[in-house]
């Protein structure tokens, strides 16, 4: 009998590929379809269709229905022994949607194995385009949203997010406004991921708590819709996107056209899809007080969050692991290509000059502090070069070390600040007061540290307290992209935050992440975590840890830098722009 697999399917902007794990989490097979290339007939450029407003943008939904057709096939000629998948499970593009026209359930279920899926179902739907995360052509439904609920902070604290144009609840407002008799042939609006898997399905999937967190339309506390924003956006919403359910739901057996066409076996399981930066958060397996750094072309944080206050910047969604507890996101913008400038500028286009520059700086710069927005940031809004000396006094230059070390600095502080604001806590391994080790006494410990005298009574209190001295933070930040490789960047990033780094690999991280909630689904109704089920998979590479007193010179530099940051976003006009 053939080894049991499990298939995560990532159904992203460009592409489409698909990862087979063992029960050792080993990657047996991997493959992709790229839109571009390998679909040449939809005229797409990277996946997508650019409107002439340059603010529309789509994608055409059978160009995915046909990559699908395409990898399966590709995995048959390949000799992939499909009967061996115990479960699948994927990720879609976040905010994208499908619009199913009336009476395509049927034509869903009863799909011919005969036929490829994208010709039984090329008339199924009522929007031949779907509106994707890379459109911004919704301003108005944006602002009428925001009206509707009491503002943007009273939307943030209901959906998680302030109003975004990507996001779906907007874009549907936009079809029913615009074609509204389209929007009445509508019998199921699905996201991408939903529609992912409903073509595994034969059925309508439903939409998981994770993606759905990203429409600006569920309640992410009671993981409900929200009634007030459904009415905002169009008549009868709730019953065409059905009700949402936990992200570990499994949604039944694989349809039986699989079973025909390719040899799946009809005991195959299909987990519910969610979003692709879900997933990723599976695929790098993050666990309660963790981040991940991914420093890109824009820099993105992971957050595992317990409590969340959701904010007007940053975007607070359901866990995809863990339904009692969340995950944010925050983008920065400002990223690589920022990076790689003040590299050009001040260190002769080296990393390596640029190290020995960091490397030549003292922590906490003398108190020099930059903010360095070639282009309008998200996180916060602001552009321009604005420099402030110790004293908080405009300055408009740096030496070129001090500029070096003000841009890691300012990058890595306004990430701690703004993870903050969304209500993650910098925890450490013990959880303490931050009081110097002169205000403890014996009793203080003992009283903290109880369960460690009950168990080991025969300590003294000179080892609790090397303990206590010794202890290091819980959190754990997790690294990734192109500025990870360098060790003297993880180290500000490591100081700044107080918390040991650790690099990853994460290539692929959607896909791989789906294949571990397929496995993840088949037993998370045994209250089996992700985590457990993961833990044969590689560990994480520890690249530095904080230096000693980081936190206590970075403490008031935070603040001084939360100051400042509301300077540059109320007063853009007396930047000091980019060159």
């Amino acid at each position: 009998m053939a080894a049991p697999c499990y298939l995560g399917w990532d159904f992203s902007t460009q592409q489409l590929k698909v990862i087979a794990i063992d029960e050792q989490l080993r990657v047996v097979y991997e493959d992709n379809v790229h839109f571009d290339k390998d679909l040449p007939e939809f005229k797409t450029q990277g996946g997508v269709y650019i409107h002439s407003d340059r603010l529309t943008v789509t994608s055409p939904v059978l160009m995915w229905v046909k990559a699908l057709d395409m990898i399966l096939e590709k995995m048959k000629s390949s000799g992939f022994n499909f009967s061996q998948v115990r479960a699948l499970s994927g990720a879609g593009q976040q905010h994208g949607s499908v619009y199913w026209k009336k009476g395509s359930i049927h034509i869903l279920k009863n799909a011919s194995s005969k036929l490829p899926l994208h010709q039984s179902l090329k008339a199924c739907f009522s929007v031949s385009n779907s509106p994707i995360w890379m459109d911004s052509s919704t301003a108005s439904q944006c602002s009428a949203l925001e009206k509707a609920v009491g503002g943007a902070q009273h939307l943030a604290s209901i959906t998680g997010s302030r109003a975004y144009e990507r996001f779906t609840g907007n874009q549907i407002a936009k079809i029913y406004s615009q074609n509204p008799e389209v929007y009445m042939q509508t019998e199921r609006i699905s996201l991408v991921s939903s529609f992912a898997a409903s073509l595994f399905l034969g059925a309508y999937a439903p939409i998981d708590y994770s993606d759905g967190s990203g429409m600006n339309l569920l309640q992410i506390w009671e993981k409900v819709w929200s009634v007030s924003c459904l009415n905002a956006c169009a008549p009868g919403l709730e019953e065409k996107l059905g009700c949402p359910v936990p992200s570990h739901s499994v949604l039944g057996p694989i349809s039986p056209y699989y079973s025909q066409r390719y040899g799946f076996s009809p005991d195959c399981k299909i987990v519910a899809f969610t979003g692709d930066n879900p997933a990723s958060l599976a695929g790098m397996r993050l666990q309660e007080g963790d981040i991940a750094i991914s420093l890109g072309t824009s820099d993105t944080l992971f957050l595992w969050i317990q409590e969340p206050t959701p904010a007007l910047e940053g975007h607070i969604l359901c866990n995809p692991v863990d339904s009692q507890t969340y995950m944010a996101l925050l983008c920065f913008k400002n990223g690589s290509l920022m990076r790689e400038r003040i590299r050009d500028d001040c260190a002769s286009g080296s990393w390596d000059e640029f190290s020995k520059a960091l490397s030549s700086t003292v922590a906490g710069n003398n108190g020099n502090l930059g903010f360095y927005f070639d282009v309008m940031e998200i996180t916060p809004e602001a552009v321009g070069i604005h420099r402030f000396n110790r004293d908080n006094q405009k300055v408009s230059d740096f030496p070129k070390e001090v500029e070096i070390r003000a841009l890691i600095e300012g990058q890595f502080m306004a990430k701690r600040i703004h993870a903050e604001k969304l209500g993650y806590k910098v925890k450490g391994k013990l959880e303490v007061q931050r009081e110097s080790p002169d205000h403890l006494t014996p009793t203080s410990l003992f009283s903290l540290l109880g369960s460690v005298v009950q168990i080991f009574t025969i300590c003294t209190f000179s080892l609790i307290y090397m303990l206590y001295c010794i202890a290091v933070p819980r959190t754990r930040i997790l690294a990734t992209g192109g500025a990870s490789h360098n060790k003297k960047i993880l180290q500000v990033l490591s100081d700044v935050f107080n918390a040991p780094v650790y690099t990853i690999d994460t290539a692929n991280s959607a896909c791989l992440g789906s294949a571990y909630r397929a496995i993840h689904g088949l037993v998370a109704e045994m209250n089996v975590s992700l985590a457990d089920v993961v833990k044969l998979a590689p560990e994480p590479r520890l690249a530095v840890t904080p230096t000693t007193g980081a936190e206590e010179l970075y403490r008031p530099l935070l603040k001084r830098y939360a100051a400042l940051e509301q300077k540059v976003i109320y007063n853009p006009t007396s930047s000091c722009l980019a060159k």
